[in-house]
């Protein structure tokens, strides 16, 4: 196959790559490739939200990174999942909307990330959405992105809101709208019983215009460089080397594990890294592949006295029976992901906005889809918000296959310790709350006989598991910054016509899920690629607590 020539090369299918697409292509005037490796997203198994289990632990939709040995959490090797499909990690995430916090946007622009602060990106959120139930006019109407809300009709839910606000603490109607602070309604990316992956938002109405093309099956090894100016890149596929030129520019949307590793591939990074792999330096970016951040975060699970939990539908009867009814009608348990309700808390007094987020589930299981114990139970997912931990990502060699050194260093700040015992205490006294008395039995874990720093510490060493929220490893920032990878204009630093826009070039993680922000990082750069002018800022104003440098709650 010959040399393909389009304007824009966008590497990656995933929550930003999609939306670029959508956006790059809208006016009908651009040729446009997107590069993915993985296959379809059709079946089951990615398109009914119950079932989000299953495709992050197969190897045909996930690439199937883990980490080095995380001393911090006893030497522990954690899994990494990466969407290795259309859709990218939208296809195989939890599908909870979670825009991120006032607060994550205005540290962005403190750092350097000009144009980038809350009033710059709320109306790329509203751009995006087509919000069902959320508050008006926080929030979009007629965007591509459906985000809606399940049922919560079962009694748990009422309950645990009811126990936050016995705590002090206050309801929120939207988290994503005027007040993040407080527990209520959790929004998701769910339309018509179906999971609302960007593939299904953006990429899918993108293919149908004709000016985009989707080249499925492509590993991408490097962008390809005359000089210092990007014009392509070379990828392998069904066992053959290919490239594309671009005569427009070249956009990395590979996420926070594979965008650094391309740069580095392609002579963008550390030196030292960069000649220890064999690969001729092009620009040297120290700060290509640090700066990785993720949310980590345990299950506080207790039994429940009440017969009342999804406990039930765990036995492949029942299961089957989900299935059918959502093959044929697209309802029932199959078409909501389960997590109905969010919190976001501060944990202390002096904490200007929330740093502690709680996912409430109606039973008692891990993330692959296993009860710990027999029995009706339900749990928090439950973590600090903003680890001041800081890992890596680093090729091991100069090849396409090999899988790079992925270190996010958990544990390794003494603050992330005083934080998550925090969540800890902070869940209990929510728990011990009378709302939750008729359905609150013993602590499954970590039990109530845990009570002491130590041995908190040990269940958070022995049971913390990532969120799957890896971000920050080509930050944005200042051009004349050494510590940043791309301009705010998502431009890399010290070569032409290359960008990355993906969860990668965040500076610092957002409170809450990553999708959201990573669609919105997609949306905001289509407009720098093409030369816009930004939407027009924002003038609303987000709550923040008035006593927060005195009250925790």
């Amino acid at each position: 196959m010959g040399t393909q020539n389009f304007d824009y090369i966008i590497v990656g299918s995933g929550s930003a790559g999609s939306a670029m697409a959508y956006r790059l292509g809208e006016d009908g005037t651009h040729k446009i490739l997107v590069l993915e490796f993985g296959g379809t997203d059709f079946g089951p198994l990615v398109q009914m939200p119950a079932a989000l289990s299953y495709p992050m632990n197969m190897p045909r939709y996930d690439w199937g990174y883990s980490t080095e040995l995380e001393e911090g959490l006893g030497g522990r090797r954690l899994v990494c999942p990466r969407g290795k499909v259309i859709g990218g990690s939208s296809s195989i995430n939890g599908m909870i909307y979670v825009r991120g916090n006032a607060g994550d946007y205005s540290y962005w622009e403190e750092v350097g990330a000009t144009g980038w602060g809350y009033s710059d990106v709320l109306p790329y959120f509203r751009r995006m959405e087509q919000s069902h139930g959320g508050e008006t006019p926080w929030r979009g109407r007629n965007g591509p992105l459906h985000v809606t809300r399940g049922p919560r009709d079962n009694p748990l839910h009422d309950a645990f809101v009811e126990a936050a606000k016995a705590a002090g603490y206050t309801y929120t109607p939207d988290y994503n709208g005027y007040r993040q602070e407080g527990f209520g309604p959790a929004d998701m990316t769910v339309w018509k019983g179906r999971r609302w992956s960007s593939a299904n938002a953006y990429l899918r109405p993108a293919l149908k215009r004709g000016n985009v093309s989707l080249q499925k099956g492509a590993l991408v090894d490097k962008v390809l460089f005359e000089g210092k100016r990007a014009v392509g890149v070379s990828y392998v596929r069904n066992g053959q080397q290919q490239v594309a030129r671009a005569t427009g520019e070249v956009i990395l949307a590979s996420g926070a594990i594979n965008s650094p590793q391309i740069l580095q591939r392609s002579g963008i990074g550390p030196g030292n890294t960069l000649q220890e792999s064999g690969v001729p330096v092009i620009a040297e970016r120290k700060a290509v592949g640090e700066n990785l951040q993720d949310h980590l975060e345990v299950y506080f699970q207790v039994a429940c006295l009440q017969p009342i939990t999804l406990y039930k539908h765990l036995g492949l009867i029942s299961k089957a029976l989900i299935g059918v009814q959502w093959l044929l009608f697209k309802s029932g348990l199959g078409a909501s992901n389960q997590f109905e309700t969010l919190g976001f808390i501060r944990s202390r007094a002096g904490v200007s906005y929330p740093d502690i987020q709680y996912h409430f589930l109606p039973v008692a299981m891990s993330y692959d889809g296993t009860a710990p114990a027999a029995g009706h139970g339900f749990q928090l997912h439950v973590g600090p918000m903003r680890s001041k931990s800081r890992g890596y990502v680093r090729i091991r060699d100069k090849h396409v296959q090999s899988a790079p050194k992925i270190k996010f260093n958990y544990m390794s700040h003494e603050d992330d310790w005083h934080e998550f015992r925090r969540c800890i205490r902070l869940s209990r006294d929510i728990l011990r709350q009378a709302p939750m008395d008729p359905f609150r039995g013993p602590e499954i874990q970590p039990g109530e006989d845990q009570t002491s720093d130590e041995q908190i510490d040990t269940f958070i060493r022995d049971n913390a598991e990532s969120a799957y929220h890896p971000c920050g490893t080509v930050r944005m920032g200042a051009a004349n910054d050494p510590g940043v990878v791309v301009d705010p204009e998502c431009r890399v630093i010290g070569v032409d016509r290359l960008r990355v826009a993906d969860s990668s070039i965040f500076p610092r993680i957002t409170n809450g899920n990553l999708n959201a922000p990573s669609i919105m990082t997609g949306e905001k750069a289509a407009d720098h690629i093409l030369g816009r002018q930004p939407l027009a800022r924002a003038n609303d104003v987000p709550f923040t607590h008035p006593n927060w440098e005195i009250s925790q709650r």
